[in-house]
């Protein structure tokens, strides 16, 4: 269980790098490899929370400014702190990392906002990819972004721009931390190849 929810936690902070420098709160429905994943996105230039619902409540907060993420367990009032690297920072300009072209390839209507629809190519370590990302005209906001194969999309609902609570984005008070677990060693070196 906690493989997939460290997995889906790398997916949510790859998605983050495309969040923008306002701040703002949208429901969030996310696909990756057959999973949906669907939330609430809190945000600000320098931390933002996910509350999402995948294996029970979970709340993913990450805190550029600490260098740190927690991931809170509501329902055991336990949380887990992992290191933030820095280069997964969410961005805070229009354009993706690495940006090299931006093709105006449509228009359509999504979750009632008019937007354009963009063929963006972009290069990071030495690998150009493609993205579609369909800016909202009326807020200014990407409301929906996906891999041109449609192997995953992260879509925004509900966006409400505007300033968040700073209490969001702190574990509550009387959460225990709990450490990463470890696999045991084995006693005595006992080697289980030769037991029947």
């Amino acid at each position: 269980m906690l493989k997939k929810v460290l997995t889906v936690v790398s997916f949510l902070l790859f998605l983050s790098g495309m969040a923008y420098g306002f701040e703002f709160s949208a429901d969030t429905v996310s696909t990756f490899k057959d999973q949906k994943l669907q939330g609430k996105m809190y945000f600000k230039p320098d931390k933002f929370r996910m509350d999402m619902k995948t294996h029970g409540d979970m709340t993913m907060i990450t805190r550029i400014d600490k260098k740190v993420v927690w991931n809170v367990m509501p329902a055991q009032k336990m949380y887990m702190e992992m290191p933030f690297d820095l280069k997964n920072k969410p961005k805070v300009d229009e354009k993706f990392e690495g940006e090299i072209e931006r093709k105006l390839v449509g228009t359509e209507t999504i979750d009632g906002h008019p937007t354009k629809k963009y063929l963006i190519t972009y290069k990071v370590d030495n690998k150009t990819d493609q993205v579609y990302q369909w800016w909202a005209t009326d807020i200014n906001f990407p409301v929906k972004t996906g891999a041109i194969d449609g192997s995953w999309t992260q879509e925004f609902k509900n966006v409400k721009i505007g300033p968040q609570p700073e209490k969001l984005f702190e574990v509550p008070a009387g959460y225990q931390k709990m450490q990463m677990p470890q696999m045991p060693a084995m006693p005595g070196g006992m080697d289980f190849k030769h037991m029947k």
